[in-house]
């Protein structure tokens, strides 16, 4: 099985209310939900926009090759998300961590017998792995001798090979590898059912382990200052893929396939050495004994479509899908044939490809987006489904829901529907740009929220997200964006996005923007930008840039300020940052300076609420802090919260603490005329920018109860 961590940032922690993490995979066959219970009884004064985030969910169960009655999900049953173990045989579930910022990042062993999590501190995402026994039992850390890290990828084999990726400030990208006791075994390794999601020890030395016994240590296998991480493990545990880009472009990685003691096999570079903007991803060895192929996804015909590489002979297969839009896949376990994922204009939808006849048949699923899906030993596929009107579901092709949420005390058994999207196509500079649109009830223009999504390289889709259902509910429309650097519309637009960072993206925005003014949608004078991270830096760029727009911004966890986020971030959100704008802050001080909100800041007339996590390492709080400061000094109104968390909250209380303080926000400076049967007046750009209430940080519990 593999792990493994984007260098994105990302929408600031799933405040949506979705699932998220790596073991995003969970259910009970039949019915029932994780067996800790569920946080807190129903109150029947719950509105339903919290009650979105309140509902219980599961994640799509990952299960172990060797043992597939194993599984290992993601549940916010107890209020805040952590991992669960789940024995398909008995229907036992059993809670594996418990932690009070919560833990998605987890892996289950191949042979089922133990689970990986990842522990960080209060979500800095700075840590090691820990193990514990998939039927309870103390944690451990799980190599001994390695110092705490990023993450950078995690494989598991079958004979108990562990292949770890990290990285760190100081030593860049690094590799090690932990064989099995079994490693000469005929077992093999599994490392085909993942979801479509020191220096060196002499060979062979042993360390002391937890409970006192011997273990090999780890031994050093790849070191490179670029950013690099664990791909996958063969189904021998004989072959190591690695993802890299010691090219220096960290938007387009290059494959190479390694052994265990890091000796070079073979190498796919589509970048040639940097010169061409072709990425590469590892998407899977075959989970066949003695099978060394790897399945491999390209952007050769300006998309992502996948192909089969053998690194022992150099021999590569294209496949025929003929599909529009970009198509990952992965195996079935037989591997015979293939799982595949197509994504759409913001949805997505799965097919089986034969590799004997090449036959492209469909698994039906209903429309809407498919967050996670694996075929099962059976030959049936689960997956995880949801629209922007229907909560998520676990179901299965046999028909049956795999696992229904359990209830809270009280009777809330499932998050209320939200409406439905609508797709707009805007003609941007640079070609049509896709939105989805969401509207309350009523006659428009409404006061609407354009709500920009984190990454940069990500998209939104017609998925279920409680936060702008919880605008929707209010009487606002929600209007979201997938602007240029957007994935999911082809190579050229998501490779758009260079030099003129964020300025890009916001003119995409703004033509969305006068496209929902001019048809009766938008009043102009209650429009919202918000976003989280990515999203967020572009909410305060915006406000610069264009401060005669925008009547209010709400920006979580935001790039504030872009020179001193980048000397403060982690080392891979570095690399994405120098390829994005060509170089360091010192090698091209004016992009850095043209693409940074505090370069903008004294423009700023909008009042301005943000959010920020104190442990944040994607967008460091210093730099926020350096925002804030030049909004004080010139009496600029803003509130700014800060929480004891990293990237986002886990914790379902403090997303619902942080939506409700965002809404009082702007209904305190638009007036309440967004929600149903209000008759406050509303206040334009204009004077809602006079600087007369200003503050650094207003008391969270005022907010939050205006």
């Amino acid at each position: 099985m593999t792990e493994s961590s984007e260098a994105v940032r990302g929408g600031a922690g799933q405040a949506d209310g979705s699932t998220g993490g790596s073991a995003e995979r969970g259910d009970r066959e039949g019915s029932g939900g994780p067996a800790a219970g569920a946080a807190g009884a129903v109150s029947a004064e719950w509105p339903d926009w919290e009650k979105r985030f309140r509902a219980a969910r599961v994640g799509l169960p990952d299960w172990a090759e060797g043992a597939p009655e194993r599984s290992l999900f993601v549940s916010n049953a107890t209020g805040t998300y952590e991992l669960y173990a789940w024995d398909r045989t008995t229907g036992e579930q059993r809670q594996v961590t418990d932690r009070p910022n919560g833990t998605t990042d987890g892996v289950l062993s191949p042979d089922g017998q133990s689970i990986w999590w990842f522990s960080d501190t209060d979500g800095d995402e700075f840590g090691i792995w820990q193990r514990q026994p998939f039927t309870g039992g103390p944690d451990e850390p799980a190599v001994r001798g390695l110092a705490a890290s990023y993450p950078a990828g995690l494989a598991l084999g079958l004979d108990g090979t562990a292949v770890i990726g990290r990285s760190t400030d100081e030593d860049g990208s690094v590799i090690h590898v932990v064989r099995g006791a079994r490693a000469a075994s005929d077992t093999g390794a599994s490392t085909g059912t993942g979801t479509l999601a020191a220096r060196p020890e002499a060979a062979g030395a042993t360390d002391v382990e937890p409970g006192g016994g011997q273990g090999p240590a780890p031994v050093e296998i790849y070191r490179h200052r670029q950013s690099a991480g664990v791909g996958d493990l063969s189904h021998d545990s004989t072959l190591i893929a690695i993802e890299h880009t010691e090219h220096g472009d960290a938007m387009h990685s290059a494959i190479r396939v390694v052994r265990l003691d890091g000796t070079t096999v073979a190498e796919l570079d589509d970048t040639k050495g940097g010169a061409e903007e072709l990425g590469l991803a590892v998407l899977g060895f075959a989970p066949v004994s003695g099978d060394p192929r790897l399945l491999v996804g390209h952007q050769r015909s300006g998309r992502w479509e996948p192909m089969i590489w053998n690194p022992l002979t150099g021999e590569e297969r294209a496949l025929t899908i003929d599909l529009p839009g970009d198509v990952g896949a992965e195996w079935y376990p037989d591997g015979t044939a293939l799982l595949v994922d197509h994504s759409y204009q913001a949805r997505s939808e799965l097919w089986r490809y034969d590799l004997a006849s090449g036959e492209l048949s469909r698994v039906e699923t209903p429309k809407g987006t498919i967050s996670g899906a694996t075929a099962r030993p059976d030959g049936s596929v689960e997956f995880l489904w949801s629209s922007a009107q229907h909560p998520p579901q676990v179901r299965s092709t046999t028909g049956r829901v795999v696992l229904e949420p359990p209830p809270l005390p009280g009777g809330l058994s499932r998050a209320p529907d939200s409406v439905p999207v609508e797709d707009a196509w805007v003609e941007g500079p640079a070609g049509p740009v896709h939105a989805l649109v969401q509207r309350p009830a009523g006659e428009g223009p409404f006061p609407t929220v354009f709500d920009i999504h984190g990454g940069p390289t990500w998209h939104d889709s017609d998925a279920f997200a409680a936060g702008p259902a919880a605008w929707v509910d209010h009487g606002y429309a929600v209007v979201r964006v997938n602007y240029r650097g957007s994935t999911g519309y082809g190579r050229s637009w998501t490779d758009a996005l260079k030099h003129r960072v964020g300025l890009i993206e916001l003119e995409d925005i703004d033509a969305v923007r006068a496209w929902a003014v001019s048809s009766g949608l938008a009043d102009p004078r209650r429009l919202v930008l918000s976003g989280g991270s990515w999203g967020g830096y572009l909410t305060l760029l915006g406000l610069g840039t264009q401060p005669d727009v925008w009547a209010v911004g709400l920006a979580a966890v935001p790039v504030a300020d872009y020179v001193t986020a980048y000397h403060d971030e982690m080392e891979a959100l570095k690399a994405m940052d120098r390829t994005l704008l060509g170089g360091t802050p010192e090698e091209v001080p004016e992009r850095f300076a043209a693409s940074s909100p505090l370069t903008y800041v004294d423009q700023v007339r909008a009042p301005v609420y943000i959010s920020a996590g104190v442990n944040d390492p994607r967008c460091p709080i210093r730099q926020v802090e350096n925002y804030v400061t030049r909004l004080e000094q010139r009496g600029a109104v803003h509130e700014v919260y800060r929480y004891d968390a990293g990237h986002g909250s886990l914790v379902m209380e403090e997303r619902i603490k942080q939506v409700r303080m965002e809404i009082a926000f702007a209904e305190r400076h638009l007036g309440r005329g967004g929600q149903p049967g209000s008759t406050a007046d509303t206040v334009g750009p204009a004077s809602a920018s006079d600087g007369s209430a200003g503050s650094a940080a207003s008391d969270p519990a005022t907010v939050a109860g205006s």
